[in-house]
């Protein structure tokens, strides 16, 4: 069995050199074509032959013609050489991040945002990458990242990551007020966040939304009240459920004005007031193949829809 092993060693250069005297019909010409004098040539389909158990080539006078076995023999070892090419091409190209999977998780409504067009980039300018999104909480993002369960993440601040990740702020985007749309702010253009001081508020769950949460406390503490919160939400769905429904107001990232219920208004807050800022992050391992760092490389110019 391995002495056939190794008498069955077709390397590269010996189908090539079979093909190319396939082509030309004739030792003398494929010789010249290849670079090389005839006899090695003959030595080796001869060699070839014996390896293969049958004769591939009528030889006379003329040239030499394919057997019948020689022309099925011809068809499988094209069929070979375009395989080793394409294994070759497509190993490289996963090597430089242009094809392969890669597993991305979100939070929340950033894939109405932001996903959309990373992944029409992804299809355009790397078909042959397959991105899969698995939606969780920024908790669980920043764990199935950290586990190698997910390749790359996408969340709002993520507060303080341990070393073993790396992150990369994408975009960042102002808070906006939240409310209702028949409220008496929601005509205006822009508001001092002072103006809700007296307004009941929906107040992100600290829990499922601490970014936010510790962003509207500070916020409303700067700008000389406390928040009077009436209702938790733990998503931005929920947040905006008890603002659509004229209960109450509240805080949301500005970009979502365009994914609001219909009964929300966001409206642009004025001022110096600090901690009104939102950023999305990408996070990643520091050992991050090459497909997701082509597929970072896609995002560091995305906005959000209508910005």
């Amino acid at each position: 069995m391995d002495h056939m092993a190794n008498d069955m060693n077709l390397s590269r250069r010996l189908l090539e050199q079979f093909l190319t005297v396939a082509q030309e019909k004739h030792f003398g010409r494929a010789a010249e074509r290849l670079g090389m004098s005839q006899p090695p040539l003959s030595q080796s389909v001869q060699r070839l032959e014996r390896t293969v158990g049958a004769q591939l080539f009528d030889r006379g006078p003329g040239g030499a013609r394919l057997t019948a076995a020689g022309k099925v023999f011809a068809t499988d070892a094209q069929r070979l050489l375009d395989l080793q090419i394409a294994a070759v091409a497509r190993a490289r190209r996963v090597a430089a991040g242009m094809e392969g999977g890669v597993r991305v998780g979100y939070v929340s409504l950033l894939s109405h945002l932001y996903l959309p067009t990373m992944l029409r980039e992804a299809a355009e300018r790397l078909p042959g990458l397959r991105v899969h999104l698995q939606h969780s909480s920024s908790a669980g993002v920043v764990d199935q990242v950290r586990d190698g369960v997910l390749d790359l993440g996408f969340l709002r601040d993520p507060g303080r990551l341990s070393d073993d990740l790396v992150s990369r702020i994408i975009v960042t985007e102002r808070i906006a007020a939240a409310v209702p749309r028949d409220h008496r702010l929601a005509g205006a253009r822009g508001i001092e966040l002072a103006q809700l001081a007296d307004e009941d508020f929906v107040l992100p769950d600290p829990t499922a939304l601490p970014t936010l949460a510790g962003q509207l406390q500070l916020a409303c503490q700067q700008a000389g009240f406390s928040p009077r919160g009436v209702a938790i939400a733990d998503d931005l769905s929920g947040l905006f459920s008890y603002v659509s429904a004229g209960l109450c107001v509240s805080l949301a990232p500005g970009s979502l004005r365009h994914l609001t219920d219909p009964g929300v208004t966001l409206v642009p807050l004025r001022g110096q007031v600090s901690h009104l800022d939102t950023s999305v992050y990408a996070v990643h391992r520091p050992d991050a193949d090459a497909a997701v760092i082509r597929l970072l490389e896609m995002t560091t110019h995305l906005q959000p829809p209508g910005l």
